[in-house]
């Protein structure tokens, strides 16, 4: 990509505080945008070639919002916990194994997403994350949800696409967690916790394609329980 054209994209984000250069065949992260680090408030570097993100990444205290899906990551720099008022970190489809422990810092983050990357184990650490809605592991090779899950603040948990055979009782402790989505794993019904079907605040629990039929949960204790908290959300948005 020309120098001409990165200027101009340096001269409109100036203006906006929006950084987006998707597709672009972009090898590193632009050291350009480091004269923006006081206004910009959304970067989306999507579809690049990225394999590092820098450590300077730490000096957008303005960020709000970065995108960097579809790229050639294979970790994320601990700076990135100077990042207080990033509240959207989407990193699908890249080469992510583990999380920095300082990611837990990110007191404003509201969506984690990291569909489509390499994590073989549920990231820890995340428990500090106050404000987090939206959690989405999807299409990794997770095998094992831990009890330390019971300390995520998340209203939606997506695991879809994993490999998970283990599912701790402590999922239903999760203090906000309404959506549960655990399609095309390894479950077996056995594998089920009950408390999550009589105890939790789980009002969508999404289980299709796993190593038993959707319509055998009905034999279990607490699943009446569960339907009426999923009527009762669905007439909420009818």
């Amino acid at each position: 990509m020309g120098n001409s054209a990165l200027k101009s994209h340096l001269e409109t984000s100036q203006k906006t505080g929006v950084f987006q250069l998707t597709a672009k065949g972009l090898q590193e992260f632009p050291e350009e945008l480091q004269r923006l680090t006081s206004n910009l408030r959304t970067v989306d570097l999507s579809g690049n070639k990225i394999e590092v993100l820098p450590a300077s990444i730490g000096n957008f205290l303005q960020l709000k919002s970065l995108t960097l899906n579809s790229n050639k990551l294979t970790c994320i720099p601990s700076d990135i916990s100077k990042l207080k008022k990033l509240e959207t970190l989407s990193l699908n489809g890249n080469r992510i194994q583990q999380l920095p422990p300082s990611l837990g810092q990110l007191k404003a983050l509201r969506t984690l997403s990291l569909s489509g990357n390499q994590f073989s184990e549920f990231p820890s650490g995340l428990g500090s994350l106050r404000h987090l809605d939206l959690l989405d592991l999807s299409r990794n090779q997770i095998r094992n949800v831990p009890p330390e899950v019971s300390e995520l603040q998340a209203i939606e948990i997506n695991l879809n696409q994993n490999q998970i055979s283990v599912l701790s009782a402590e999922v239903a402790v999760c203090p906000r967690l309404k959506v549960l989505r655990l399609e095309e794993n390894c479950l077996e019904l056995s594998s089920i916790p009950l408390s999550i079907l009589r105890d939790s605040q789980v009002s969508l629990f999404s289980v299709e394609g796993n190593l038993f039929e959707v319509k055998s949960l009905r034999d279990l204790q607490g699943y009446d329980k569960y339907m009426e908290r999923f009527t009762a959300t669905k007439k909420k948005f009818a």
